[in-house]
C-alpha cells in the first residue's frame, strides 16, 4: 500500500506485506501513551534485516559459552559418561527448539519484543508478570556469566602480573583481586550493550567461529595430556544404564531444557529483526541443536580427559585452563572464555531483561536503563553462590527456572497459535481500553494458569542449597518433570478457562 491518505488506512491500522509480515499502515501514528516507547514499538519492515546466517551466528555465539560447557561437564561430574551426557543434552535441545520456533514466529511477523507479545495473553499491564519473572531469571544468569568472565580475567591477570595478584588478601571468601576482575568484566558488558542492538549483531558474527576454534584447541590440549583420545572416550559411567541413570536422567533433562527456556520465551526480542519467517526458522533450527550438541560433545570429552589426567573431573573450564604451565596456551584459552562469555551474556541476559524492565514503565525506563537495572540486580543475587556447586546449578537453579518459564511458554503458545491463529492487532497491544486490555489491563485467566502451573512445576522441588526442604512435599513426584508439567498444565488450563468463561479471542475479526 502506497496511499498514505487517512481514508486509505485499514480499520486495524496495519498492513500485511505479501510475505506475511505486518506493520503499522503508512500514515498511521505510532501508538503513544504510557505503554509505549521507541524500544517497544514494532520494528518497521524495512529494518527487519537479519538473515539465516545472523540467527545461526547468534546461536553459535550463545551456545558456545562457558555456562554451556559447565552444563555438559557437570553431568560428567555427577556420574554420567560422555554418551549419556551428550544424549541428554541433544534431546533437551531438540525439545526446547519447538516452543522456541513457535514463540519466535511473532517476531518477524509483527516486529514486536517479548513483553509486548505477552500483552496479547496476559493483558497490557498483566504482561509485566511474565516479563519481570523472565527479567529476574536473566539477572541470575547475567550474574553467573559475569562471575565466570571475572574468573577468566583474574587468572589471566595472575599469569601476567604474578603471585601478588593471585595471592591477594581475601574479602568475603575471595581475593579482592577476584572482586575487581568481576567488576571489570561487568563494566565491559554494560559498555557494549550501551551501543545498541546493531553492535551486538556484529559482535556475535565474529565471536561465533572464534569460540568454536577455542573449544577444539582445548580438546587437542587435553588429549595430548591424556596420551591420546582413548582415555577421553574410556571413562566409564558411574551410573550404568539402569535405574540409577534414569533416576538422574529426568531432572537432568529438565535442567538442560531449563537452560534455554529463557530464550524460548523472549526469542521475539531477536526474531523481530528477521527478514522473513524462513530466516528465523532455519537460522534457529541450524544454530541451536547442532551447535549445542557439538559443544556438549567437546566439553564432556575434555572433562572426561581431565578425570583421566587429574584423577577427578574438572568441570569449570577456567579452573581447567589454569592448570596449564604454557603461558601462551593459557592466555588463548582464557581470552576464548572471555569472548564466549561476552557473546552469550550480552545477547541472552542483557537484551531481553532490558526490554522487560522497559515494559514495566515505558515512559521512564529505556532499553539502556533496563540493561543497567539488570546489571545491578545481577550482583545482588550473589551469583558466586549459585555457580559454586554443579548439583545446585543444574538441579536447583535450572530446574526452578525451567519450571516457571515453561509455564509462561504454555500460555503464550495456547493464546497465539490455538486461540488467535497467529493474528494480532498491533495498535491495541499498546492501547488502554483495547482488545488486550481485559479487566484493568490484566487477563486473570493467564494469571491463574501461570500460578497453578508454577506451583505444580516447582512446588515439590528440592530448593537446596537455597533453602532446606521442599515447599510442597506432596508435589515431590512432579519435581523431576518441572518444565513439562508447567508447560502442559498452563496450556490446558488457559484454554479451558478461556473457553469456559466465554472469552473467545476475536481472531476471526482481526485484520492482519
Amino acid at each position: 500500500m502506497t496511499d498514505t491518505a487517512p481514508s486509505a488506512i485499514p480499520p486495524s491500522g496495519q498492513v500485511t506485506r505479501p510475505d506475511g509480515r505486518v506493520e503499522l499502515a503508512p500514515g498511521t501514528r505510532p501508538p503513544g501513551g504510557r505503554f509505549a516507547n521507541e524500544d517497544l514499538l514494532p520494528v518497521p519492515v524495512d529494518r527487519r534485516t537479519w538473515t539465516t546466517y545472523n540467527f545461526s551466528a547468534l546461536w553459535v555465539g550463545m551456545a558456545h559459552n562457558t555456562a554451556s560447557w559447565t552444563l555438559a561437564s557437570g553431568l560428567i561430574a555427577v556420574g554420567m559418561d560422555w554418551k549419556q551426557a551428550v544424549f541428554t543434552i541433544a534431546l533437551a535441545n531438540l525439545i526446547v527448539l519447538v516452543p522456541m520456533l513457535l514463540t519466535g514466529h511473532a517476531g518477524p511477523k509483527y516486529g514486536i519484543p517479548f513483553p509486548v507479545f505477552a500483552r496479547a495473553s496476559f493483558g497490557v499491564r498483566g504482561a509485566n508478570l511474565p516479563a519481570v519473572v523472565r527479567a529476574l531469571v536473566a539477572c541470575g544468569w547475567f550474574g553467573i556469566q559475569t562471575w565466570i568472565g571475572g574468573e577468566a580475567i583474574y587468572f589471566l591477570a595472575g599469569k601476567l602480573i604474578g603471585d601478588g595478584w593471585a595471592n591477594a588478601s581475601h574479602v568475603g571468601g575471595h581475593a579482592w583481586t577476584m572482586w575487581l576482575s568481576f567488576a571489570i568484566f561487568w563494566a565491559i558488558q554494560v559498555a557494549i550493550i550501551h551501543r545498541g542492538m546493531e553492535t551486538i549483531r556484529r559482535f556475535e558474527n565474529w565471536a561465533a567461529p572464534f569460540v568454536l576454534v577455542g573449544a577444539f584447541v582445548m580438546l587437542w590440549w587435553m588429549s595430548s595430556r591424556a596420551g591420546g583420545v582413548g582415555p577421553l572416550f574410556g571413562q566409564p559411567s558411574r551410573l550404568g544404564w539402569g535405574g540409577d541413570f534414569w533416576k538422574l536422567f529426568w531432572p537432568s533433562l529438565m535442567g538442560m531444557i531449563g537452560f534455554w527456556s529463557t530464550l524460548s520465551l523472549n526469542i521475539p526480542d531477536f526474531t523481530r529483526y528477521g527478514r522473513s519467517q524462513r530466516a528465523q526458522t532455519w537460522g534457529q533450527a541450524l544454530g541451536l541443536p547442532t551447535t549445542m550438541t557439538l559443544f556438549a560433545f567437546l566439553s564432556v570429552l575434555v572433562t572426561s580427559g581431565s578425570q583421566a589426567v587429574y584423577g577427578e573431573p574438572v568441570w569449570d573450564p577456567v579452573q581447567l585452563a589454569a592448570k596449564t604451565d604454557n603461558v601462551v596456551g593459557l592466555l588463548y584459552a582464557l581470552v576464548t572464555v572471555l569472548v564466549a562469555t561476552l557473546s552469550v551474556n550480552i545477547a541472552a541476559n542483557l537484551v531481553s531483561p532490558a526490554f522487560d524492565f522497559s515494559n514495566v514503565a515505558p515512559r521512564r525506563v529505556s532499553f539502556r536503563t533496563g540493561a543497567l537495572i539488570t546489571a545491578v540486580l545481577a550482583v545482588l543475587i550473589f551469583p558466586w553462590k549459585l555457580y559454586s556447586d554443579p548439583q545446585g546449578y543444574i538441579f536447583t537453579w535450572l530446574g526452578l527456572v525451567g519450571g516457571l518459564l515453561g509455564t509462561v511458554a504454555g500460555i503464550l503458545v495456547a493464546d497465539y497459535w490455538i486461540l488467535r491463529r497467529t493474528r494480532l492487532v498491533l495498535a491495541d497491544l499498546y492501547r488502554e481500553g483495547g482488545r488486550y486490555w481485559y479487566a484493568g489491563g490484566w487477563n486473570w485467566r493467564a494469571v491463574a494458569a501461570f500460578l497453578v502451573g508454577g506451583v505444580l512445576a516447582v512446588g515439590g522441588a528440592d530448593f537446596h542449597p537455597l533453602i532446606d526442604g521442599r515447599p510442597v512435599p506432596a508435589l515431590s513426584s512432579l519435581a523431576d518433570y518441572g518444565w513439562a508439567v508447567g508447560l502442559g498444565t498452563s496450556l490446558v488450563l488457559y484454554l479451558a478457562l478461556t473457553w469456559l468463561t466465554g472469552r473467545r479471542p476475536d481472531a476471526a475479526r482481526t485484520v492482519a
